[in-house]
């Protein structure tokens, strides 16, 4: 009798073993393959102060920038209503992180245009509220219900880091 304990003490263990070993094997990601966008570099979340020639507009607005997927050098800008309104396709140069477009429209007002000018992305350019390293946007807009205004954003990308959130 206590050696048929033994055994079957030592078969389960011998099944729970090989049990756990098997469950380490890292089958199924070796065909895992990272996508990556066409304006890789130049997407992110960013925190932009928005001025014009008569003072900040805004400050610390959250941004982001993203692929269109389409394959023509293009991404989206997008504040979602936390700046100056604004939403719409740029045209993109990923060899210099350039960005700019004419009379776009604005998807966030409809009806309504604008116009980016001067948008470059600069890497570990700026620094994020507790002094991190980041890159830095800038870019001048216009918009087509106060033609002339030129309106001017600048900013920093988001680290992530609890302590550079505003």
């Amino acid at each position: 009798m206590n050696i048929t304990k033994k055994n079957i003490y030592k078969l389960l263990l011998g099944v729970f073993m090989i049990s756990i070993i098997s469950s380490c094997e890292n089958d199924g990601y070796d065909e895992y393959v990272k996508q990556e966008t066409p304006s890789i570099e130049m997407n992110g979340e960013w925190y932009i102060d928005i001025s014009d020639a008569s003072g900040v507009i805004a400050q610390h607005s959250h941004h982001v920038t993203y692929d269109t997927n389409d394959g023509d050098n293009t991404m989206y800008i997008n504040d979602n209503k936390s700046g100056y309104t604004l939403k719409g396709t740029v045209n993109i140069n990923t060899d210099n992180l350039t960005f700019e477009v004419s009379n776009a429209d604005n998807i966030l007002d409809p009806g309504t245009t604008f116009i980016i000018t001067e948008g470059k992305i600069l890497k570990n350019a700026a620094h994020s509220k507790s002094g991190n390293i980041t890159d830095s946007i800038y870019f001048k807009g216009e918009f087509s219900y106060d033609p002339g205004n030129i309106i001017i954003f600048s900013g920093h990308k988001r680290t992530g880091f609890i302590d550079d959130n505003y």
